[in-house]
């Protein structure tokens, strides 16, 4: 059996099996990193002791009949603003080189649970800021699929793991559409939920109502699969206070029976977490609508061709499928970025050099060493929305642009709000190009800002989508299609999403 070429669910059911155990996906993991990370760099640290001792225990307990999970043994790759207890986490910048944390974040602590094995963390955009995974104070991330071209971002190290076979599922986090780009460009699928659906706790913020971590993976099942494990869906979380105290570390929890992480106050526990009960070769009868405003100018020709092709195939097997006017595209990309730029200057207050991370040297008075280790540590990038986010929170401009940002913000949300009493789901483009050669977007940021137009207004209406795999351009590139369906509703999207994959792999078989 060629391990590699798995699904993590289908490896996950392989060592379950006893067909394979979890010490030999993790030796066949490291080997295809010992091939390829030198041409691709995927990760920035990989522990390879720890990662195969952790593969044993995990091996041990699976045949004690202790863990039974699909993604139990299966080895996991892991976005390096993700806190890792005894493992750097940089956030791939010079700020945080020598960041050891003392706890691991939520989201990660709920796979580890359930039997995943850490490989280690992924390159990435600077504090996740950036759309080509180029920012990172340690040197870019190439696409699988061409390495002249960037994988996306900002976990873009993650996307490029998966598709080259580093990894078989990985985590990401996603702003503007951090998980859904690179995993549009380097040809797999990977998925954002509803804001609140997985505990932030441990993830180091950008944008704090922005934020939130998804999975991706080869396959629709697969993303459906981690994602009812990094949501909690756990029998611990149905036992009341006792689940709560586990969860939150401080106990309580609510008289609606809704646990809530006390570490998070944003992360909501749902109980309608079962993902992979959607996963149904069906779309007859659903409601599919298509926003003309997705499809003009800057999209490329290649891009629309396949989008709609899906469309086409998805009304072919029953959906109904429609076009009609969104509105208010041209303003989330203004908005996305103001109020991102606001919380990320914010956030990044933290790093000054006092407590942790990267400090001056030679600054020998306070202030001078706060202004010499912000310069020296953070990346031209982190620098440039720093200065535009307390540019728009400054006095006499806060009214002007932040608090509009916030006004078009809920705008925006209700555009979608109507839309979504038509449709079930919204279909369109993930991005209006195939992947940049490496270079372009850092020569022009604003090129590169308005690369986001088709994600962003996600992230602001704190709504879940899926990318998946639609198509090439004419250079063999890939291209996502994009599934966003309305706040808590995974399982349409979900649905929609692996019955388009499971009709498109019957056409090429």
């Amino acid at each position: 059996m060629e391990l590699l070429s798995l699904s993590a669910v289908e490896l996950g059911a392989a060592i379950r099996a006893g067909r394979a155990t979890a010490p030999e996906a993790m030796e066949a993991v490291l080997r295809r990193i010992e091939e390829k990370e030198d041409a691709l760099h995927c990760y920035i640290t990989i522990d390879k002791e720890k990662a195969l001792e952790r593969a044993g225990e995990v091996q041990r307990r699976i045949q004690a009949g202790e863990l039974t999970g699909p993604l139990a043994g299966v080895p996991v790759a892991v976005k390096d603003n993700l806190c890792t207890a005894g493992m750097r986490t940089t956030c791939a910048s010079r700020m945080l080189g020598n960041f050891v944390p003392t706890y691991t974040a939520e989201a990660l602590r709920n796979l580890e649970r359930a039997g995943a094995v850490v490989i280690g963390k992924t390159n990435m955009d600077e504090f996740a800021m950036g759309s080509t995974t180029e920012t990172s104070a340690y040197g870019a991330t190439r696409n699988p699929r061409n390495t002249e071209h960037v994988p996306g971002g900002s976990s873009g190290g993650s996307a490029a793991a998966v598709a080259a076979g580093e990894c078989f599922f990985a985590l990401g986090s996603d702003t503007g559409g951090s998980i859904r780009q690179p995993a549009s460009h380097c040809g797999v699928v990977g998925m954002k939920p509803t804001y609140g659906t997985v505990s932030r706790f441990g993830l180091v913020a950008y944008g704090s109502s922005l934020d939130q971590i998804g999975p991706l993976g080869r396959t629709v099942e697969d993303c459906a699969a981690a994602l009812e494990v990094l949501a909690g869906a756990e029998p611990r979380a149905a036992q009341g206070e006792a689940a709560s105290r586990d969860i939150s570390g401080e106990g309580g929890g609510s008289p609606e029976g809704i646990v809530r992480d006390r570490r998070d106050s944003t992360y909501l526990y749902r109980k309608d977490t079962d993902f992979t009960s959607a996963l149904k070769k069906d779309v007859a009868g659903m409601r599919i609508g298509i926003p003309r405003d997705y499809f003009g100018p800057g999209l490329s020709e290649d891009v629309r061709h396949s989008v709609m092709a899906a469309a086409e195939l998805l009304r072919g097997k029953g959906a109904l499928v429609e076009e009609f006017d969104l509105s208010l595209v041209e303003y989330a990309i203004p908005a996305y970025y103001t109020i991102a730029a606001a919380e990320a200057s914010s956030n990044l207050e933290r790093f000054d050099g006092i407590k942790y991370g990267y400090r001056a040297n030679d600054a020998q008075e306070l202030h001078r060493m706060y202004k010499q280790t912000r310069s020296e540590g953070f990346g031209p990038e982190v620098k440039r929305r720093i200065m535009l986010g307390s540019f728009v929170l400054s006095a006499g401009y806060y009214d002007a642009y932040y608090l509009k940002a916030l006004r078009v913000k809920a705008m925006i949300k209700k555009a979608f709000d109507r839309a979504y009493a038509r449709y079930d789901c919204i279909l369109g483009p993930v991005a209006p190009t195939t992947a940049p050669r490496l270079g372009e977007s850092l020569d022009d940021p604003l090129k590169m800002y308005l690369g986001d137009i088709y994600t962003v207004s996600v992230n602001l209406a704190g709504l879940p989508a899926i990318s998946v795999p639609c198509g090439e351009d004419g250079n063999g590139l890939p291209i996502g299609l994009q599934l966003i369906g309305d706040c808590f509703q995974e399982k349409k999207i979900l649905r929609a999403a692996y019955s388009y994959e499971q009709f498109r792999k019957d056409g090429q078989g």
